[in-house]
Formats: C-alpha cells, sequence, structure tokens
C-alpha cells in the first residue's frame, strides 16, 4: 500500500503554484493590456488599486482575519513615507512593463537585490558579510549582461534607455519599500492586511490627479470612440489584475507562513524561467544567449543569497559576555518580536 501523502507538503505545494500561478498571471495580463493601451498606465493602475481595496472590504465581511482599519489623519501621515514610495514604485514598474518585453522585464528590474541590501544596510548602518556581497555582485553582473548591447537582437527588441532608467528606479524604490514595511507595520498592530489596505487607499488617492494630469481620461474617451481599440482586453484586463493583486497578497501572507526561504527561493527560480518561456511563446519575445545567461546569473546570485542568509539564521550566535545564552539579550528578543524580512 502506497503511503498517504503528507498534509504539510501538499499545503506548501499549494500555497506555491497558488503564488507562482497569481504573480505570472498579473505579469502576462499587465503586459497584454499595457500592449492593448499604451497610453492609459496610469488609469490602469488607479483601476486595480480600487478593486483590490473593494475585495478587502468584501473578504472583510466574510472572515474576522480580513480587519479594515478606521480612517485616522495622524495615522495617515506616519504611513504618507511608505505610501509614497509605494506607488511611485509601481508607476514605474507599469511604465517599465510597457516598455519592455515580459521575458526582459526580470532583467530590466534585476538590481532589486543589490539595491534593497545597500538601501537597508545604509538603514540599519550595518555592513553586509562578504558572502553577501558577492552575491550582489553576481546579480549586478547577470544585470550588466542583460542590459549591454547585443548584435543580434531586433531594431524593435531593443529595450530604449529610458524603459532601463524605469527599470532602475522601480527596483530603487522597491528596495526603499522594502526598508520601509519594517517601520511602518507597527502603526497598523502588525497586521500586514491593514496595511496593504492603508497603501492601497492611499496610493490611489495620490494617483488620481496625475491621471487627470496625464490626460488619461481624454485618451480613454479618444480610444473608446475609435474602431482600432479593443476596450474589452482594457476592461477584462482591468478586473483580472485586480483580483489577482488582491490574491497575490494573501498569497505573500500565506507564502511567508508555510514556506522556508529555500522553497521560496526555488519557486522564485521555477516562476523567472517559466515566465521567459512564456514571453516567447505569448508574445514572441527574443531571447539570445545574452539574456539567457543575465537571467540565469540573476537568478544564480539571488540563490546564492538566499541560500547564505538561510545559513546564517540557521546558525546560533556566538555567547556574548554579560547575556543569559538562554534569555537572550533584549535587543535579540526585540528583533525576534519585530520580524526580520530582507
Amino acid at each position: 500500500m502506497a503511503p498517504k501523502p503528507d498534509a504539510g507538503n501538499l499545503k506548501v505545494a499549494a500555497v506555491v503554484t497558488f503564488y507562482m500561478v497569481s504573480a505570472l498571471t498579473m505579469v502576462f495580463v499587465n503586459k497584454a493590456v499595457l500592449n492593448n493601451s499604451p497610453d492609459l498606465p496610469l488609469l490602469f493602475l488607479l483601476l486595480q488599486l480600487l478593486i483590490a481595496v473593494v475585495l478587502l472590504h468584501v473578504s472583510a465581511l466574510f472572515t474576522k482575519k480580513i480587519e479594515i482599519p478606521k480612517f485616522e489623519v495622524g495615522l495617515a501621515k506616519s504611513l504618507f513615507p511608505v505610501v509614497s514610495v509605494n506607488i511611485i514604485g509601481l508607476v514605474f514598474n507599469t511604465l517599465c512593463l510597457r516598455d519592455v518585453e515580459a521575458s526582459f522585464f526580470q532583467i530590466a528590474r534585476g538590481l532589486v537585490l543589490p539595491l534593497t541590501i545597500v538601501v537597508s544596510c545604509a538603514h540599519t548602518r550595518t555592513t553586509p558579510t562578504q558572502k553577501v556581497v558577492m552575491a550582489a555582485g553576481v546579480v549586478t553582473i547577470g544585470f550588466m549582461i542583460g542590459v549591454a548591447p547585443s548584435k543580434d537582437l531586433p531594431v524593435s527588441a531593443i529595450p530604449s534607455t529610458l524603459s532601463l532608467f524605469y527599470g532602475v528606479l522601480s527596483s530603487l524604490f522597491i528596495a526603499i519599500h522594502a526598508v520601509l514595511i519594517k517601520s511602518s507595520l507597527p502603526y497598523c498592530n502588525n497586521s500586514t492586511i491593514q496595511l496593504a489596505w492603508w497603501t492601497n487607499v492611499g496610493s490611489a488617492v495620490m494617483l488620481l490627479p496625475f491621471v487627470f494630469f496625464h490626460g488619461e481620461p481624454w485618451k480613454l474617451s479618444e480610444l473608446y470612440h475609435s474602431t482600432a481599440w479593443d476596450g474589452k482586453v482594457f476592461l477584462w484586463g482591468s478586473l483580472v489584475t485586480g483580483v489577482f493583486g488582491f490574491l497575490l497578497c494573501v498569497a505573500g501572507l500565506l507564502s511567508i507562513k508555510v514556506t522556508s526561504p529555500i522553497t521560496h527561493m526555488f519557486s522564485s527560480a521555477a516562476r523567472s524561467v517559466i515566465q521567459t518561456l512564456l514571453g516567447v511563446w505569448l508574445f514572441n519575445d527574443i531571447l539570445n544567449v545574452n539574456r539567457a545567461l543575465s537571467i540565469l546569473i540573476i537568478l544564480g546570485g539571488t540563490m546564492l543569497y538566499t541560500w547564505f542568509k538561510s545559513r546564517e539564521n540557521a546558525a546560533p550566535p556566538p555567547p556574548r559576555r554579560g547575556v543569559d545564552v538562554e534569555l537572550g539579550s533584549p535587543e535579540e528578543n526585540a528583533a525576534l518580536k519585530g520580524g526580520e524580512k530582507q
């Protein structure tokens, strides 16, 4: 008689699959909509944020695990830095995806890990270990290989300098956002759901005037009266990405709870490979030797970093004089209670 599958392993597999499907759907549906409506990036992003807020409120009616916070002006001011950094990063992320191929998107944003390490170390005034620096260096080399000029690419497949600039800025603001989340969670009772609500609502409010400044409502009106524009792609794409954006929030929480860093590392690597292959298949993206090598090196550096950090966290700290080894120091206990996510 065959042994029954471990329920814990099945749960991990289900969460990882759920997260991968949600993330891949977001990238490719986003890309399809931006290809269809390249002049409406901010309106598209605004609709995603509003749909996510509506779904949070609907979900709160059915489960007590999702708690919608009360609006407080003082709290809004305290969360302004993380909200503003979030929306700026989302805008640059959307513009980058609009202007580059789907398979090249992960290369354009390849500096997320090195910039996160730099911002984190600057914020905490600490020095990274040599192994962490080495992993960041590998990722940076992969990025440079991917963006280097290549003669075997058609002109249409060569990313513009502006699109690469969007990618670097997107990576930078993602790095800053990751650091600000740590200091912002206490304002939301350490609830990621409450922080997600504040982030989505605040981002939508901040983005709304720029949608009008960019003239996108009038561009939408022009497209609506054009026979060449397929409005269904924009409408359904906004709905699908809004729903899956909400699901990604849930999937991220589940992933943190039931998966290990090593599992997350390999699932991210698998997702990157699948994303590349789907980009080539669905959008006829160009994948030359430079780009394939770049993706592999970026993945390799990221996996090295995850491996080094998991080994560091697993290793017991050396005992220090004047500290009870079993109880730990006040600083260590505070760090454990606050949690550390990098």
